[in-house]
């Protein structure tokens, strides 16, 4: 049974610093597709951030979090992270990981439903 965990998450204040990790256990994602979600109040969850193997080093940030935020994994396949840097109110959410196996094209990273699991999230809370 495959079991996405995240942690990291908090309180902290505009220009603030996070660091989200999601560990998986049961399966690891080495040749798959490792993402971040977030889902603010009132609003429907968005794509922040995904990796795939096959791209070497690079990940895909949304725009929103361009150059504020970054997706690293560690060597196993088994976690990733999101560094949250300079952060700012409209950042508060509740924050998910999730996985799949499949070789997602880029034009469907961004889709929740192309997702297969997902973790509990946690809630980041950004104060101004």
């Amino acid at each position: 049974q495959v079991q996405l965990v995240e942690s990291g998450g908090g309180l902290v204040q505009t220009g603030g610093s996070l660091r989200l990790s999601c560990a998986a256990s049961g399966r690891t994602f080495s040749t798959g597709v490792m993402a971040w979600f977030r889902q603010a109040p009132g609003k429907e969850r968005e794509f922040v951030a995904a990796y795939r193997r096959r791209d070497g080093t690079n990940a895909y940030h949304a725009d929103s979090v361009k150059g504020r935020f970054t997706f690293s994994r560690g060597r196993a396949g088994n976690t990733w992270y999101l560094q949250m840097n300079t952060l700012k109110p409209e950042d508060t959410a509740v924050y998910y990981c999730a996985a799949t196996l499949r070789p997602l094209i880029v034009s469907t990273l961004r889709q929740e439903g192309a997702y297969d699991y997902w973790g509990q999230g946690t809630q980041v809370t950004v104060s101004s």
